[in-house]
């Protein structure tokens, strides 16, 4: 059962409220390119796993048919109880070896570049985790967990954890012992050496003390969100690529072949010893931390912001439709979604290539139009083309608005 696709225009209901609870407390959790930026990411991720969740669907299919231990039933009730517990226990374990081994990390890191903590946070989800996420979770076929039941409770597990990427809650008393709270994850999502590494749940917090992964968060030691490897970019892409591209330019440097091999199971942070003389990594001191931040014009915050509502538009057209589109159609969205994020965080970087591609950006909606019917994206209409040319004509008179903005940052 597609439980996410239900929340989407929840999520959005509750960062509009969070928003007000800012502005009422008079704090400012938000900042509108980081906003972008987490969005964007979950936005990219959504499409990218319209294309690639067959990785877990099928190799979890097979092992129920060939391994399972057990024949459960869907219809039973302590069978999903079972599964929900089971399900974040295997999570715990998926999450911690994606903070403690680079190839994992590579992936998970998308969640934490963040360096601000809200409900935009929960959003922020890797494009690249179903490579490997779901070995973890083949335990639960072994177990004999029904596909429908393993679907479900991975849905809602993800779902719990929304509500906790908030700084708007306190301490929940009792509560804090048992579940993941909003407290448990702020500190879960700090770079303090205080919090690193810990607090992993999804939903239950119990599996941390357990394990001796948890710890509270101290009123003594404000947590500092983000990563120790600043990522220091508004583009979903690149926040994508950055880690995985740290590993391979080490491993290409190294002299040693064993070092270009063991570097990508390695404990997160490890690097060969010859690059690391030769290319030193300084961590930030965290006492003279500063927020990654682009001044941008008004204008092109606007220019921007509506931009991107027509790819979260995209992005949930593509979700709703998905099970009547034919592959074919789902890759030519995702490229379009991609290629659209992309250039947005280029213009968020005022870079100074933005406008151009930008411009790009547009003059490529033609083809796109064109070739959408051809693969079954959406039916041939003269309203689409209508639609185009009305979208084209407003973002080109946007952009003309906007043109000396990026004029001078491009000069």
């Amino acid at each position: 059962m597609d439980f996410i696709l239900y929340a989407v225009p929840f999520f959005f209901v509750l960062i509009a409220a969070e928003l007000l609870a800012d502005r009422w407390r008079g704090v400012t959790n938000y900042r509108l390119a980081d906003a972008i930026n987490s969005i964007s990411t979950g936005v990219l991720s959504t499409t990218t796993g319209l294309l690639t969740k067959g990785v877990g669907l099928l190799t979890y299919a097979f092992a129920l048919q060939h391994l399972a231990l057990f024949e459960l039933s869907a219809d039973s009730v302590w069978v999903w109880v079972l599964a929900f517990v089971l399900y974040d226990f295997c999570y715990y374990w998926l999450h911690r070896m994606g903070h403690e081994r680079n190839i994992l990390w590579a992936a998970h890191s998308v969640h934490h570049q963040s360096e601000e903590y809200n409900l935009s946070t929960a959003l922020r989800q890797t494009s690249t985790g179903f490579v490997l996420s779901w070995i973890f979770y083949l335990p639960m076929a072994v177990v004999g967990v029904p596909l429908l039941v393993f679907v479900s409770v991975a849905a809602l597990n993800l779902l719990y954890q929304f509500w906790v990427h908030t700084r708007h809650i306190p301490k929940l008393g009792w509560f804090e012992w048992f579940f993941v709270t909003p407290s448990n994850h702020r500190a879960h999502h700090a770079q303090n050496a205080l919090y690193m590494d810990r607090n992993y749940g999804g939903v239950f917090i119990i599996w941390d003390r357990l394990f001796g992964s948890f710890q509270e968060e101290d009123d003594n030691e404000p947590v500092i969100f983000g990563v120790t490897t600043p990522l220091e970019s508004w583009n979903p892409v690149w926040a994508n690529l950055q880690f995985y591209a740290q590993l391979w330019a080490d491993a290409r440097r190294t002299q040693s072949t064993w070092d270009k091999l063991r570097i990508w199971f390695m404990r997160t942070g490890w690097r060969p010893a010859d690059v690391a003389a030769k290319y030193p990594m300084n961590k930030p001191d965290l006492t003279r931390f500063r927020k990654f931040e682009v001044p941008l014009d008004r204008r092109q915050q606007i220019y921007v912001l509506l931009q991107f509502c027509v790819y979260i538009a995209l992005g949930s057209y593509l979700m709703n439709l998905e099970p009547n589109l034919p592959a074919s159609a789902l890759v030519l969205g995702w490229g379009a979604v991609a290629f659209g994020l992309f250039v947005l965080g280029v213009a968020l970087e005022n870079r100074p290539w933005a406008l151009k591609l930008e411009l790009l950006r547009l003059v490529s909606n033609v083809p796109l139009v064109w070739l959408a019917p051809m693969v079954g994206l959406w039916p041939a209409s003269a309203v689409g083309w209508v639609g185009l040319l009305s979208y084209s004509l407003l973002s080109g008179i946007g952009l003309y608005c906007c043109r000396n903005r990026f004029t001078r940052l491009a000069s």
